[in-house]
């Protein structure tokens, strides 16, 4: 498993799995929370480490409990949440500690290796007041790394003038058709690492077909060259499946490379 360092020099894995629709009736989203583990342990089985909930997911609860059920020893994992920009979240002091303490009580952990803003509120001085409240969490040890996801570049820029604590993470939608390349070329030009989200979604036709080829070429299923595209530019993946064959398969991207050529074309897309 290759893995990065962030700018905390905390030893984050390169590759995740996402839980938005574990534990969930029907793999849906918004569907009734009905502790299903079983894909949270198949991917723990295959050797997934990093492991993204979030408290609007719902599920963090289902997290613990496929960990535990799983017997994987914590510390071997990296468990990754988000508090909401909803106002009941971050109106004040408290309503930030409650939910860094509901997330910490429904995980059943002591700690959570990254806590991220799930979405920038609306004023960059409200991003700075929560974040602020954050770093207390990371100077008492029970966040050990945290973070953004969603924030565009003038909002971080805001954030990195006001912060003691640098961002480590700003996750965001990155995938063929939306590589957010502004965003992602600032966060490692300041030493942020970008982490993608839905890295295998909303693929236009067009662009899967040329993937498909290149999967052709490779050895490999269009998928892995995506992911494999990503992980050589530094980007940390977390993609999500309910199928154990796929988990497998999303993780098994370390054996090739792309060539520049091809790098380019995917750039493209």
């Amino acid at each position: 498993m290759k893995t990065l360092e962030l700018n905390n020099k905390v030893i984050i894995p390169i590759i995740g799995t996402g839980t938005n629709t574990f534990g969930k009736a029907n793999n849906d989203y918004m569907g009734e929370i009905n502790h299903n583990t079983t894909e949270l342990i198949d991917a723990l089985n295959a050797g997934y480490t990093l492991i993204d909930t979030a408290i609007s997911y719902r599920n963090e609860s289902v997290v613990a409990l496929g960990i535990k059920q799983s017997g994987v020893d914590r510390s071997k994992l990296f468990i990754t949440s988000k508090i909401p920009a909803d106002e009941v979240y971050t109106k004040d002091e408290e309503s930030i500690k409650n939910a860094v303490e509901s997330s910490l009580k429904a995980l059943d952990t002591e700690y959570i290796d990254l806590y991220l803003l799930h979405r920038p509120l609306e004023k960059n001085e409200d991003n700075v007041r929560v974040w602020k409240e954050l770093e207390k969490y990371v100077k008492k040890g029970v966040l050990k790394s945290i973070g953004v996801s969603n924030f565009k570049v003038d909002q971080l820029a805001y954030l990195l003038e006001h912060c003691e604590i640098k961002p480590t993470v700003n996750q965001i939608e990155s995938h063929p058709g939306l590589w957010n390349d502004e965003i992602i070329e600032y966060c490692l030009k300041n030493d942020i690492i970008p982490e993608a989200w839905s890295p295998l979604k909303r693929i236009p036709e067009a662009s899967m077909e040329v993937l498909k080829t290149l999967g052709l070429k490779y050895n490999k299923t269009w998928a892995q060259i995506v992911l494999r595209y990503q992980i050589e530019r530094n980007i940390i993946v977390i993609p999500k499946s309910h199928n154990k064959e796929r988990q497998i398969e999303n993780l098994n991207i370390f054996d090739f490379s792309l060539s520049d050529e091809d790098k380019q074309l995917i750039k493209t897309l």
